[in-house]
């Protein structure tokens, strides 16, 4: 079996104040996103957001709808945002090729009733890090690449927060219905994202991780602002985030993700900030 699925459940933030390390980490961490030759999703019941990874790394990889959808096909009732972080690889629409490469992405509309993953050349392995969300209406496939992208240049080497957002799968750049995804690359010598930190009550995210050194780590933190808890995650691992909870994180070295979010509100600027000495 090439896709292989979990199910995560919605938490209330009064019972994630009572969980420890080992719990925090079952409900929220997404610890194998990454895995030859397969399909890994996460169907969360937070605004119905599946979030995965593709590899193929032998031989092409379907991707077919997994039980909770309740669909003949993936994209019957859903959007797909596709982004490789791996080598060159191709995502087949319906027939119709894109290639993608390193950090580039793909918009795949309702309606695509097939979608293939490969990579180009055998024995260098694309990476495709998937996001999707439900979807009102059918909208065209795009590939968005670098030079497509809205990018933001944030932060300062004083804070330790010098970074560059790449805003991908935006209004800006391409229409969704809801699901919106881009990648925030982090500077040699800074560490911290996302900072200060904030929650919007009208959509979730969900963060991956990677390039990630070897031997380095991430210590991703989450829930209320007055309750907060974190997450050490590695290299390819990815994190759910309430609409509730904050998300931010520090490394021990620097490092890029990858944030998808879903909900009520497409105007990315809608949050609300809580500075850093306001944490606890």
């Amino acid at each position: 079996m090439s896709v292989i699925y979990e199910e995560r459940f919605a938490v209330h933030p009064q019972d994630a104040k009572t969980y420890d390390t080992q719990k925090l980490r079952e409900h929220f961490l997404i610890e194998k996103v990454m895995e030859d030759d397969k399909i890994r999703l996460v169907y969360s019941h937070y605004d119905r957001f599946i979030s995965g990874g593709a590899v193929p790394a032998n031989g092409s990889l379907e991707l077919t709808p997994i039980d909770p959808m309740k669909a003949s096909y993936f994209c019957e009732r859903r959007e797909l945002g596709v982004i490789n972080v791996g080598a060159k690889g191709i995502v087949i629409v319906d027939g119709t090729e894109y290639s993608l490469d390193f950090k580039e992405a793909l918009y795949i509309g309702k309606g695509a009733k097939q979608v293939v993953f490969k990579s180009e050349t055998l024995g260098q392995s694309a990476r495709f890090y998937l996001n999707s969300t439900p979807a009102h209406k059918e909208l065209p496939a795009r590939r968005i690449t670098m030079k497509d992208a809205n990018v933001i240049q944030t932060g300062s080497p004083l804070t330790s927060n010098e970074r560059q957002i790449n805003q991908l799968l935006i209004s800006k750049v391409v229409e969704t219905c809801q699901l919106q995804m881009g990648m925030t690359e982090l500077r040699p010598g800074s560490v911290w994202n996302t900072m200060p930190a904030h929650t919007h009550s009208r959509r979730m995210e969900v963060y991956f991780y990677f390039n990630v050194s070897e031997g380095q780590a991430v210590c991703h933190f989450m829930g209320q602002p007055q309750e907060t808890r974190n997450i050490w995650m590695v290299n390819e691992q990815a994190v759910i985030s309430p609409n509730w909870s904050i998300h931010s994180a520090a490394g021990t070295s620097n490092y890029i993700f990858i944030w998808g979010m879903a909900g009520e509100n497409m105007d990315y600027g809608d949050m609300d900030i809580v500075q850093p000495n306001e944490l606890k």
